[in-house]
């Protein structure tokens, strides 16, 4: 992998609304839950508001989490894709 890719990576760009049905992988799985798609994009109140959270559902088991959108730009806790 050459720098600017890794660079890239590293950084996870993202634009909140391309976040829905977008795939992720936990750097760190638990309970065999590794890969991960954005089921449901969470607004604030009222809608027009910016994301403030996705659902996130584990491949494995559809076990459902919900974390800040932000959290997956944290290459040390997400990385875009199934890795």
């Amino acid at each position: 992998m050459n720098f600017s890719a890794m660079n890239s990576k590293e950084q996870n760009l993202l634009s909140p609304k391309k976040l829905l049905l977008s795939k992720w992988t936990a750097v760190k799985p638990s309970h065999k839950r590794k890969h991960f798609l954005v089921s449901k994009v969470v607004l604030l109140e009222p809608p027009e508001q910016a994301i403030e959270f996705v659902e996130l559902e584990a491949v494995f088991d559809q076990h459902i989490r919900v974390i800040p959108w932000r959290e997956l730009k944290d290459s040390e806790i997400w990385l875009q894709g199934w890795v």
